[in-house]
């Protein structure tokens, strides 16, 4: 059984390193607007991170329904996944997966005039 699961709604899509599971909801996942800024963020551990550090607890609870446990949870998260978290694994990753998108395109030729 893998470690890290993603815990987004209907998903559950399971990976062996934290790393794998961040590319993952990056790439797979539509983005998150923020209920309190409405900055546009990745969706799961980023979204977590972005309301928890960009914003006070106070406007967390207000906007999105929380309450302290829920807010504990989302520190836990936070705490385990910066633990974990090689970010040049990742940025390695999330390269690696633009790359093959940009592979996937149809080819630009240049023009002369």
């Amino acid at each position: 059984m893998s470690r890290w699961e993603c815990a987004i709604v209907d998903c559950g899509s399971a990976f062996e390193s934290v790393e794998a599971l961040l590319a993952h909801q990056v790439t797979d996942h539509e983005t998150h607007e923020c209920e309190i800024c409405g900055d546009a963020v990745p969706e799961g551990y980023f979204a977590i991170k972005h309301g928890l550090n960009e914003h006070t607890r106070a406007e967390y609870v207000r906007f999105y329904d929380g309450d302290a446990a829920a807010i504990r949870e989302r520190e836990r998260v936070i705490d385990d996944v910066s633990d974990a978290l090689d970010v040049d694994v990742l940025e390695d990753l999330l390269s690696d997966e633009t790359a093959d998108a940009i592979d996937t395109t149809e080819p630009v030729h240049a023009t002369t005039s």
